[in-house]
């Protein structure tokens, strides 16, 4: 039975019966991934996610802006990946089925290909409109000739046609599927625009008559597609630096592997290496594939994959990973995991898959962006009414161009980019420490942590123990050296067939001491109390007090040890040999030299700290002391970590749980946010929201600092977004013309529409050169 002692004492109420999720997924469900062409607002995403959720058997779909991609979740039986496919082109978007053979790296390799290109088409058109916008624009100011006007309607008709062709082809497909978006708020104004200007014109006396002069704004529609293809333009080129850290990863996969075939060394691409061939990997080289060094040694580099700055020793038996780099030394590798399997490969497709993930807080932009644009397309109007009502002087022309500039300046885009743009650099940041997480529900989660709940054992501490004490229990054979050997080697013999950690460090131990270790029969363990089995025709007991007590083995002889061995954080494991006892073993587990510091941070984040274990009250209590823990529950057996994060929750905290992926993993899904202390190599922990690649608790708090920031990132990001247009629309519409006699052109709306993505995109950057400790 679990113990909360009284370093902190708190009453814990019983933990509430929790409703079950519904199961929205049938058996044999499956998810795809399918890349979207064309998107380019919040509303597009929303038209083809709708479209999606539409389908027959379709359990889920998400659409990422950012990634370009739609995430679906469906019953095979009730629709096929081509019907999807089918459905979002026929939202008037571009959709490819990606092959299934493709690893998450040659996925992410292609979806760079595919940025490139779109940042160089539109770096193209940009500079052939603005180029062109420029010299219409020194040309209407020189010369009036209608012959002029005849030609600038012919050159706006080609840069509407090429550069800017693609805005009103969407905005088309969008008006047919019911819908609008981005690119209908820029084909009305520029069209609108144009047709004033092609009616001024072939026909100026229908002007004239009416008093108002036959203006035209052909330059004002080539420079208003300008500026907003160059805003799309850089705003391309910094959606594609949001993924810096995945083309990090991707780059660090090399091209060859130099294997042993037949006796000789070959040089071969790293895609037709196999499982079990022995690789050579070279001073200086990155190691090419996952394996297990079969024979020398060297110092590999994994800080790339790990956060590590400090090169790790491999030898014989060790793993390595793909993609790291070695140190001076040669040694040669068989190879396990590869291709999809392989680590980094792992690691590409869970940060695509995080950054798929939407964040709750999207909800918000998702909801507003759905009314935006008719609205916009409302005030437009209305803004033309009332100028038109309003004006004594041309009236026509200053309530044409207000309307154009509403229409110009709105921009959804901004909405449609504040959060995904965030987590993106996020995930990609966290990577780069250590700290893989696995989206942005999981950030923004994460980000309001107030309890940190640390698993003991290879969490606060190293999780290697160590025997440090050995007591003979008095008047036994085994008080004499050969009688202590004797006990290790029976307790040794018993705990080899255990996977428990201190059954671990007693079987070091003895062989460490040359004991032998004896066949054991009738083995059989009992979880979180000890073992029991034969050895060498003795019945032998291992465990803990109360396994001692349930057996009615009296350790009285041993208690005053036990208790002194326990104040001193050591953990006490009894041995009985023919239902009498034999003695003691203390196993110490040394508190990781980083933990201290970390546990202290979490402290100055404002966080409560409780650690769960396993082990007697004094000991648990000494070692939470020891770390500057400020509640710790001792006796925890695996099956109750689960009831006390309820218990904590039931509190009112969030929970955030730290600690072994598989050991752990019921309570790392039970808590709010699960985080599973890796090793460099154990990332596809299912139960976990963050995968700590490094065995350090500074990662943890790296991961909530990280999470913090990147929420105050998103707030921001719409913040600017929304103020962006409640400020900006009622300024093109004119609202400070009365006071201040201010009205902006549509030019001026054009680069303030655009320059709002980008400062979205910028701000979310930020966070790559952030300071997260």
């Amino acid at each position: 039975m679990s113990r909360v002692l009284p370093i902190a004492p708190v009453a814990l109420p019983a933990p509430p019966e929790l409703p079950q999720p519904p199961a929205v997924m049938p058996a044999g469900a499956k998810t795809i991934r399918i890349p979207v062409t064309g998107m380019t607002c919040a509303a597009c995403q929303a038209r083809v996610q709708r479209a999606l959720q539409q389908q027959p058997g379709v359990a889920d779909a998400t659409v990422n802006l950012m990634m370009n991609n739609a995430t679906v979740a469906y019953d095979p039986t009730g629709v096929t990946p081509e019907q999807l496919v089918a459905a979002i082109r026929g939202t008037g978007y571009g959709a490819t089925l990606a092959s299934p053979e493709l690893t998450a790296l040659e996925e992410q390799a292609r979806s760079d290909a595919a940025a490139d290109e779109e940042f160089a088409l539109l770096r193209n058109k940009a500079v052939v409109s603005s180029v062109t916008g420029a010299i219409a624009m020194a040309a209407a100011m020189m010369s009036g000739a209608p012959s002029l006007r005849w030609v600038m309607l012919v050159v706006t008709a080609v840069i509407m046609a090429w550069p800017g062709r693609h805005f009103y082809l969407r905005a088309w497909q969008a008006i047919r599927h019911g819908s609008t978006d981005m690119n209908t708020l820029i084909a009305m104004g520029t069209g609108s625009a144009f047709i004033y200007s092609v009616i001024a014109t072939a026909w100026p006396a229908l002007f004239t008559g009416a008093g108002v002069a036959p203006d035209v704004y052909y330059e004002a529609v080539i420079v208003i597609i300008a500026l907003i293809l160059a805003g799309n333009a850089f705003e391309a080129r910094a959606k594609r630096n949001t993924a810096t850290a995945l083309r990090a990863l991707v780059d660090l996969q090399p091209r060859t592997a130099r294997v042993v075939r037949s006796g000789a060394e070959a040089d071969v691409p790293v895609e037709s290496v196999v499982a079990g061939d022995l690789v050579v990997v070279r001073p200086g080289e990155r190691v090419p594939v996952d394996g297990v060094i079969e024979s020398g040694s060297s110092a590999v580099d994994e800080s790339m994959l790990t956060g590590e700055s400090l090169p790790v020793t491999k030898a014989l038996g060790d793993r390595v990973i793909g993609g790291t780099i070695n140190g001076t030394g040669s040694f040669t590798l068989r190879a396990t995991t590869l291709g999809i399997d392989s680590v980094l490969a792992q690691m590409v497709k869970l940060m695509r898959d995080a950054q798929g993930a939407r964040a709750p807080i999207q909800a918000l932009a998702d909801r507003i962006s759905a009314l935006f644009v008719p609205t916009v397309i409302g005030v437009a109007i209305l803004t033309f009414a009332v100028w038109y009502l309003a004006s004594d002087t041309a009236p026509a022309v200053r309530a044409f161009a207000a309307a154009v500039s509403v229409l110009i300046i709105a921009c959804p885009c901004a909405m449609g980019l504040a959060v995904p743009t965030a987590v993106m650099v996020a995930t990609g940041k966290g990577a780069e420490l250590g700290v893989l997480i696995k989206g942005g529900d999981v950030l923004q989660r994460a980000g309001d942590v107030n309890t940190m709940v640390l698993d003991k054992t290879g969490t606060v501490t190293e999780g290697r123990p160590v025997v440090t004490d050995l007591h003979a229990a008095s008047g036994s054979r085994f008080v004499s050296d050969t009688g202590r050997d004797e006990l290790v080697s029976l307790a040794a013999s018993l705990e080899q067939a255990s996977e428990h950690p201190l059954a671990d460090a007693i079987v070091r131990h003895a062989k460490s001491r040359g004991l032998p270790l004896n066949p054991v029969e009738r083995f059989a363990s009992h979880t979180g109390r000890g073992a029991t089995g034969v050895v060498d025709g003795a019945a032998v007991a291992v465990g803990n007090a109360e396994c001692m007590a349930d057996w009615a083995i009296d350790v009285a002889p041993c208690a005053a040890s036990a208790a002194a061995l326990s104040g001193e954080g050591k953990t006490t494991v009894y041995l009985a040999v023919d239902g009498v006892l034999a003695g003691l073993i203390a196993v110490a587990d040394p508190i990781r030299e980083t933990s201290r510091a970390a546990i202290a941070r979490m402290h100055e984040l404002g966080l409560t700290v409780v650690m769960l274990s396993g082990d007697h009250e004094r000991t648990a209590a000494a070692i939470a002391k020891a770390a500057g823990i400020d509640r710790v529950v001792a006796g925890v057996l695996p099956d109750g970590k689960v009831a006390e994060i309820k218990r904590l929750q039931a509190e009112g905290r969030v929970v955030a749980m730290v600690g072994d992926g598989v050991n752990d993993a019921p309570a790392l899904a039970q808590a709010d946010v699960g985080m599973a202390i890796g090793t460099g190599t154990d990332i596809a922990v299912d139960a976990a929201d963050i995968v700590l690649m490094r065995g350090d608790l500074r990662t943890a708090v790296q991961a909530i600092l990280l999470s913090r920031r990147t929420m105050r990132t998103m707030k921001e990001n719409l913040f600017w977004a929304f103020a962006y247009n409640v400020v900006g629309i009622p300024i093109a519409a004119g609202v400070l013309y009365p006071a201040f006699g201010l009205l902006l052109s549509p030019m001026i709306a054009s680069a303030a529409m655009a320059f709002s993505s980008v400062s979205v995109v910028t701000n979310s950057l930020r966070l790559r050169r952030a300071r997260i400790a």
